[in-house]
Protein backbone atom coordinates (compact mmCIF):
# COMPACT_ATOMS: atom_id res chain seq x y z
CA UNK A 1 0.00 0.00 0.00
CA UNK A 2 1.53 3.27 -1.47
CA UNK A 3 -0.83 5.34 1.05
CA UNK A 4 -0.59 8.09 -1.81
CA UNK A 5 -3.69 10.31 -1.16
CA UNK A 6 -3.97 13.65 -1.84
CA UNK A 7 -4.70 17.33 -0.43
CA UNK A 8 -8.82 17.43 -0.45
CA UNK A 9 -9.00 20.99 -1.28
CA UNK A 10 -7.27 23.90 -2.93
CA UNK A 11 -6.56 27.28 -1.74
CA UNK A 12 -8.02 30.15 -4.48
CA UNK A 13 -8.82 34.05 -4.39
CA UNK A 14 -12.61 34.66 -5.25
CA UNK A 15 -14.62 37.78 -5.33
CA UNK A 16 -17.91 38.01 -3.58
CA UNK A 17 -20.94 40.14 -4.02
CA UNK A 18 -19.20 43.20 -3.08
CA UNK A 19 -16.54 43.29 -5.20
CA UNK A 20 -14.19 42.09 -2.41
CA UNK A 21 -11.52 39.54 -2.93
CA UNK A 22 -12.02 37.21 -0.54
CA UNK A 23 -9.77 33.61 0.01
CA UNK A 24 -11.95 30.34 -0.79
CA UNK A 25 -11.12 26.76 -1.07
CA UNK A 26 -12.35 24.57 -4.02
CA UNK A 27 -12.32 20.49 -3.91
CA UNK A 28 -9.59 18.74 -5.44
CA UNK A 29 -11.09 16.33 -8.53
CA UNK A 30 -8.24 14.31 -10.56
CA UNK A 31 -8.85 11.25 -12.97
CA UNK A 32 -7.31 7.64 -11.73
CA UNK A 33 -7.03 4.92 -13.81
CA UNK A 34 -7.48 1.50 -12.02
CA UNK A 35 -5.44 -1.10 -13.66
CA UNK A 36 -5.59 -4.51 -12.89
CA UNK A 37 -2.66 -6.49 -13.86
CA UNK A 38 -1.33 -3.75 -16.27
CA UNK A 39 -4.89 -4.22 -17.99
CA UNK A 40 -7.13 -1.36 -18.04
CA UNK A 41 -10.57 -1.58 -15.91
CA UNK A 42 -12.68 2.39 -15.64
CA UNK A 43 -11.23 5.62 -14.82
CA UNK A 44 -12.44 7.05 -11.86
CA UNK A 45 -12.90 11.03 -10.84
CA UNK A 46 -12.24 11.40 -7.68
CA UNK A 47 -11.00 13.48 -4.54
CA UNK A 48 -8.18 11.35 -4.71
CA UNK A 49 -7.68 11.41 -0.49
CA UNK A 50 -7.98 7.52 -0.04
CA UNK A 51 -7.20 5.93 -3.86
CA UNK A 52 -5.83 2.95 -2.67
CA UNK A 53 -9.18 1.95 -0.51
CA UNK A 54 -10.96 3.36 -3.48
CA UNK A 55 -9.69 1.19 -5.66
CA UNK A 56 -9.91 -2.11 -3.85
CA UNK A 57 -13.54 -0.65 -2.61
CA UNK A 58 -14.50 -0.61 -6.91
CA UNK A 59 -13.39 -3.96 -7.13
CA UNK A 60 -15.16 -5.24 -4.61
CA UNK A 61 -18.31 -3.51 -4.42
CA UNK A 62 -18.56 -4.43 -8.66
CA UNK A 63 -17.34 -8.26 -7.75
CA UNK A 64 -15.12 -8.08 -9.92
CA UNK A 65 -12.30 -9.66 -7.69
CA UNK A 66 -13.99 -11.44 -5.04
CA UNK A 67 -11.58 -12.26 -2.28
CA UNK A 68 -8.76 -9.66 -0.74
CA UNK A 69 -6.66 -12.52 -0.36
CA UNK A 70 -6.17 -12.57 -4.25
CA UNK A 71 -4.49 -8.69 -3.77
CA UNK A 72 -0.89 -8.92 -3.72
CA UNK A 73 -0.16 -5.09 -4.03
CA UNK A 74 -1.72 -1.75 -4.76
CA UNK A 75 0.40 1.26 -5.92
CA UNK A 76 -0.51 4.73 -7.01
CA UNK A 77 1.44 6.54 -9.00
CA UNK A 78 -0.28 9.90 -9.67
CA UNK A 79 2.32 11.24 -12.15
CA UNK A 80 0.68 8.96 -14.81
CA UNK A 81 -2.79 9.05 -12.93
CA UNK A 82 -3.13 5.57 -12.14
CA UNK A 83 -3.56 3.01 -9.38
CA UNK A 84 -2.22 -0.39 -10.41
CA UNK A 85 -3.42 -3.76 -8.13
CA UNK A 86 -1.50 -6.71 -8.87
CA UNK A 87 -2.94 -10.54 -8.12
CA UNK A 88 -1.08 -12.75 -6.76
CA UNK A 89 0.29 -15.41 -9.88
CA UNK A 90 -1.54 -12.71 -11.94
CA UNK A 91 -4.53 -13.80 -12.26
CA UNK A 92 -6.65 -10.90 -12.65
CA UNK A 93 -10.24 -10.65 -13.56
CA UNK A 94 -11.87 -13.21 -15.17
CA UNK A 95 -13.61 -12.51 -17.96
CA UNK A 96 -12.72 -9.09 -18.18
CA UNK A 97 -13.43 -8.58 -21.28
CA UNK A 98 -16.72 -9.84 -21.30
CA UNK A 99 -17.88 -8.09 -18.18
CA UNK A 100 -16.38 -4.70 -19.32
CA UNK A 101 -18.80 -4.91 -22.37
CA UNK A 102 -21.48 -5.31 -19.94
CA UNK A 103 -21.64 -1.85 -18.25
CA UNK A 104 -24.31 0.15 -17.12
CA UNK A 105 -23.95 4.65 -16.88
CA UNK A 106 -25.56 4.71 -13.40
CA UNK A 107 -26.83 7.84 -11.98
CA UNK A 108 -24.05 8.53 -9.81
CA UNK A 109 -22.04 11.97 -9.56
CA UNK A 110 -19.79 12.12 -12.31
CA UNK A 111 -21.45 9.38 -13.69
CA UNK A 112 -20.98 5.97 -11.57
CA UNK A 113 -20.29 2.09 -13.45
CA UNK A 114 -22.01 -0.85 -12.58
CA UNK A 115 -21.68 -4.39 -13.99
CA UNK A 116 -24.51 -5.97 -14.92
CA UNK A 117 -23.36 -9.29 -13.49
CA UNK A 118 -22.86 -7.16 -10.32
CA UNK A 119 -26.74 -6.39 -10.75
CA UNK A 120 -27.82 -9.93 -11.56
CA UNK A 121 -26.23 -11.07 -8.12
CA UNK A 122 -27.99 -8.51 -5.93
CA UNK A 123 -30.95 -9.34 -6.81
CA UNK A 124 -30.59 -12.17 -4.86
CA UNK A 125 -28.65 -10.89 -2.03
CA UNK A 126 -30.62 -10.52 1.33
CA UNK A 127 -29.12 -8.33 3.83
CA UNK A 128 -29.70 -9.07 7.67
CA UNK A 129 -32.91 -7.61 9.65
CA UNK A 130 -32.24 -5.19 12.71
CA UNK A 131 -33.80 -2.93 14.52
CA UNK A 132 -33.65 0.89 14.50
CA UNK A 133 -34.55 3.12 16.86
CA UNK A 134 -35.71 6.70 16.19
CA UNK A 135 -33.77 8.11 18.92
CA UNK A 136 -30.87 6.18 17.38
CA UNK A 137 -31.36 8.17 14.32
CA UNK A 138 -31.77 11.21 16.19
CA UNK A 139 -28.52 11.11 18.16
CA UNK A 140 -26.69 9.46 14.63
CA UNK A 141 -27.63 12.96 12.73
CA UNK A 142 -26.16 15.35 15.58
CA UNK A 143 -22.75 13.22 15.53
CA UNK A 144 -22.61 13.24 11.70
CA UNK A 145 -23.08 16.81 12.00
CA UNK A 146 -19.68 17.39 13.47
CA UNK A 147 -18.47 16.04 10.21
CA UNK A 148 -18.66 17.04 6.34
CA UNK A 149 -15.21 18.93 6.72
CA UNK A 150 -14.23 19.60 2.98
CA UNK A 151 -18.15 20.31 1.60
CA UNK A 152 -17.90 23.21 4.63
CA UNK A 153 -15.20 24.05 3.38
CA UNK A 154 -15.45 24.04 -0.16
CA UNK A 155 -18.53 22.51 -1.38
CA UNK A 156 -18.78 19.82 -4.32
CA UNK A 157 -18.24 16.86 -2.51
CA UNK A 158 -20.44 14.04 -0.79
CA UNK A 159 -19.69 12.38 2.33
CA UNK A 160 -20.62 8.46 3.33
CA UNK A 161 -19.96 7.26 6.59
CA UNK A 162 -20.00 3.67 8.17
CA UNK A 163 -22.06 3.79 11.52
CA UNK A 164 -21.98 1.10 14.49
CA UNK A 165 -24.61 2.84 16.73
CA UNK A 166 -23.83 6.58 17.27
CA UNK A 167 -20.15 5.80 16.90
CA UNK A 168 -18.99 6.97 13.23
CA UNK A 169 -16.35 4.51 12.56
CA UNK A 170 -15.27 5.97 8.85
CA UNK A 171 -16.47 9.33 6.81
CA UNK A 172 -15.12 9.64 3.72
CA UNK A 173 -16.06 12.54 1.00
CA UNK A 174 -15.35 12.91 -2.53
CA UNK A 175 -16.71 14.67 -5.37
CA UNK A 176 -19.16 11.32 -6.12
CA UNK A 177 -20.64 9.77 -3.57
CA UNK A 178 -19.83 6.41 -5.09
CA UNK A 179 -16.32 7.12 -4.81
CA UNK A 180 -16.93 7.47 -1.38
CA UNK A 181 -18.77 4.30 -0.90
CA UNK A 182 -16.64 2.45 -2.65
CA UNK A 183 -13.34 3.91 -0.45
CA UNK A 184 -15.76 3.20 2.95
CA UNK A 185 -16.02 -0.47 1.44
CA UNK A 186 -12.08 -0.61 0.80
CA UNK A 187 -10.98 0.00 4.31
CA UNK A 188 -14.01 -2.31 5.44
CA UNK A 189 -12.41 -5.16 3.21
CA UNK A 190 -8.66 -4.27 4.34
CA UNK A 191 -9.75 -4.34 8.18
CA UNK A 192 -11.91 -7.32 7.68
CA UNK A 193 -15.13 -5.06 9.20
CA UNK A 194 -18.61 -6.80 8.59
CA UNK A 195 -21.43 -5.24 8.10
CA UNK A 196 -24.43 -6.32 9.53
CA UNK A 197 -24.57 -4.19 12.35
CA UNK A 198 -24.18 -1.23 10.94
CA UNK A 199 -25.92 1.85 9.31
CA UNK A 200 -24.81 3.80 6.32
CA UNK A 201 -25.23 7.16 6.27
CA UNK A 202 -25.11 9.72 3.04
CA UNK A 203 -25.52 12.97 1.78
CA UNK A 204 -26.71 12.05 -1.45
CA UNK A 205 -29.51 10.69 -3.11
CA UNK A 206 -30.55 7.11 -2.61
CA UNK A 207 -29.99 5.43 -5.46
CA UNK A 208 -30.08 1.44 -6.98
CA UNK A 209 -26.15 2.42 -7.32
CA UNK A 210 -26.11 3.11 -3.31
CA UNK A 211 -28.25 0.15 -2.41
CA UNK A 212 -26.37 -2.44 -4.61
CA UNK A 213 -22.97 -1.08 -2.87
CA UNK A 214 -24.72 -1.36 0.67
CA UNK A 215 -25.82 -4.96 -0.30
CA UNK A 216 -22.23 -6.06 -1.17
CA UNK A 217 -21.33 -4.60 2.18
CA UNK A 218 -23.62 -6.39 4.31
CA UNK A 219 -25.45 -3.27 5.56
CA UNK A 220 -28.60 -3.30 6.66
CA UNK A 221 -29.83 0.17 6.92
CA UNK A 222 -29.24 3.48 4.51
CA UNK A 223 -29.81 6.91 6.61
CA UNK A 224 -29.18 10.12 4.23
CA UNK A 225 -30.39 13.54 3.97
CA UNK A 226 -31.23 13.13 0.54
CA UNK A 227 -33.81 11.74 -1.20
CA UNK A 228 -34.93 8.47 -3.03
CA UNK A 229 -35.34 7.04 -7.00
CA UNK A 230 -37.96 4.48 -7.76
CA UNK A 231 -35.22 1.51 -8.93
CA UNK A 232 -33.51 2.18 -5.27
CA UNK A 233 -36.37 1.63 -3.87
CA UNK A 234 -37.49 -1.23 -5.31
CA UNK A 235 -34.01 -2.87 -4.85
CA UNK A 236 -34.41 -1.99 -0.96
CA UNK A 237 -37.55 -3.72 -1.02
CA UNK A 238 -35.99 -6.94 -2.73
CA UNK A 239 -32.72 -6.85 -0.95
CA UNK A 240 -34.10 -5.95 2.79
CA UNK A 241 -32.47 -2.47 3.12
CA UNK A 242 -34.31 -0.39 5.29
CA UNK A 243 -34.23 2.86 3.79
CA UNK A 244 -34.27 6.34 5.56
CA UNK A 245 -34.26 9.36 4.04
CA UNK A 246 -34.69 13.08 4.20
CA UNK A 247 -33.57 13.03 7.29
CA UNK A 248 -32.72 16.77 8.92
CA UNK A 249 -33.30 17.41 12.59
CA UNK A 250 -36.05 15.76 14.01
CA UNK A 251 -37.52 14.77 11.03
CA UNK A 252 -37.18 11.71 8.03
CA UNK A 253 -39.10 9.32 6.28
CA UNK A 254 -38.86 5.55 6.25
CA UNK A 255 -39.23 4.08 2.60
CA UNK A 256 -38.85 0.65 3.19
CA UNK A 257 -38.66 -0.96 6.59
CA UNK A 258 -40.66 0.59 8.32
CA UNK A 259 -41.57 -2.57 10.46
CA UNK A 260 -37.36 -2.54 11.33
CA UNK A 261 -38.32 1.06 13.18
CA UNK A 262 -39.02 1.40 17.10
CA UNK A 263 -40.50 4.78 17.52
CA UNK A 264 -39.18 5.69 20.87
CA UNK A 265 -39.05 9.52 20.63
CA UNK A 266 -41.43 11.09 18.86
CA UNK A 267 -41.33 15.09 17.99
CA UNK A 268 -44.02 17.04 19.22
CA UNK A 269 -47.23 17.26 17.15
CA UNK A 270 -47.42 19.53 14.43
CA UNK A 271 -49.44 22.61 15.29
CA UNK A 272 -52.96 21.99 13.03
CA UNK A 273 -53.45 24.91 10.48
CA UNK A 274 -56.91 26.50 11.15
CA UNK A 275 -59.72 25.49 8.25
CA UNK A 276 -59.76 27.63 5.63
CA UNK A 277 -63.07 29.70 5.28
CA UNK A 278 -65.58 28.83 2.75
Amino acid sequence: MTEAGLAPTHEITVVDEYGNERPAHVAGESPLTLKVDDREVVTLMTLGTYPEALALGYLRNQRLIEQLSDVESVEVDWDFETVHVRTFAGTGIVDLEEKLARRTVTTGCGQGTVFSCTIDMVYDSKVPRVEVRQSLIYDLLREIGAYNEIYRQAGAVHGCALCQGTRILSFVEDVGRHNAADAIAGQMWLDDIGGGDKIFYTTGRLTSEIVMKVTQMGIPVLLSRSGVTHMGLELAEITGVTMIARAKARHFLVYTGASNIVFDAPPPPRPQRPPTPA
